[in-house]
């Protein structure tokens, strides 16, 4: 009886070993941009469901905390939906999709198209209100994003303006901050991800989305590599990251991924021109 109570003991230990070793999580932390993290939650749960002790945190706030928190040692990978700059260039980039920018308006408003000077004068202030760009008789309300946007940095350089001298009647943060804030203004005019905004506009979204000299905002012409203001998605680490992290890396990119990409209107790493 003595020995059969502790074979019985040591067989519950072996297995409460088994269990522990088996209740093992790995963990990734992502931060970073507001554009790319919808999508990366998407591949996170499938990858978890294929790596069942895989734990996959996706946290928001922005391009620049994607680096800066990839820097400090914050995160596991940085969320970044630009190309990297010279003061990054110790960092990797890995791309996983391809998205634009454009100007969106209220679907109500009149004005059909603006060129690439009005908008400037738009966000400058020297045209406020919509009569001079052939609407309506009333103020504009300019919509614009806050520091740390990817976004921003991209339009800014684009329409050659210094964030300084924007006069801004709203600041927003992500996407879905300017599509609704847009959306509920017959009067004002923003700039987002063009994926985010036709994702958004195929579901019902009050908004229409604006050309860029005069260049359709379409995900075709950002594929065939003719829209003025693409911008690469990003995975963005340390040249040393974990077996994890490759392995999370290496399936954003693959083929398994491909329609969630689709899915989320942006255009496949290995599709774009």
């Amino acid at each position: 009886m003595i020995n059969f109570m502790k074979n019985l003991g040591l067989v519950t230990l072996v297995l409460l070993i088994v269990a522990c070793n088996n209740n093992t999580s790995e963990k990734l932390v992502l931060t970073g941009s507001s554009t790319v993290a919808p999508l990366i939650m998407e591949i996170a749960h499938r990858f978890e469901q294929r790596n069942p002790n895989s734990r996959i945190d996706v946290q928001t706030g922005g391009s620049s905390r994607g680096i800066n928190d990839i820097r400090k040692g914050l995160s596991d990978i940085g969320m970044v939906s630009r190309s990297l700059i010279s003061s990054e260039q110790t960092l990797v980039a890995h791309v996983i999709a391809w998205d634009g920018i454009t100007t969106i308006l209220h679907q109500d408003n009149p004005v059909k198209a603006l060129s690439r000077a009005q908008v400037r004068a738009i966000y400058k202030g020297e045209i406020n209100n919509w009569k001079q760009v052939g609407g309506i008789d009333a103020d504009i309300v300019v919509v614009h994003k806050a520091e740390g946007r990817s976004t921003l940095a991209l339009f800014l350089k684009y329409f050659s303006l210094a964030n300084k001298d924007v006069k801004a009647d709203i600041i927003v943060g992500d996407n879905q901050q300017g599509l609704k804030t847009v959306e509920g203004n017959p009067l004002a005019i923003g700039y987002v991800s063009i994926g985010a905004a036709a994702y958004e506009k195929i579901n019902g979204a009050g908004i229409k989305l604006l050309a860029i000299d005069n260049i359709e905002a379409t995900l075709a012409n950002v594929e065939k590599g003719i829209f003025p203001i693409a911008r690469p998605l990003n995975l963005v680490t340390q040249k040393n990251v974990s077996p994890l992290a490759k392995r999370f890396i290496a399936y954003a990119q693959s083929a398994e991924v491909i329609d969630l990409i689709k899915q989320q209107f942006f255009i496949a790493n290995h599709a774009k021109k």
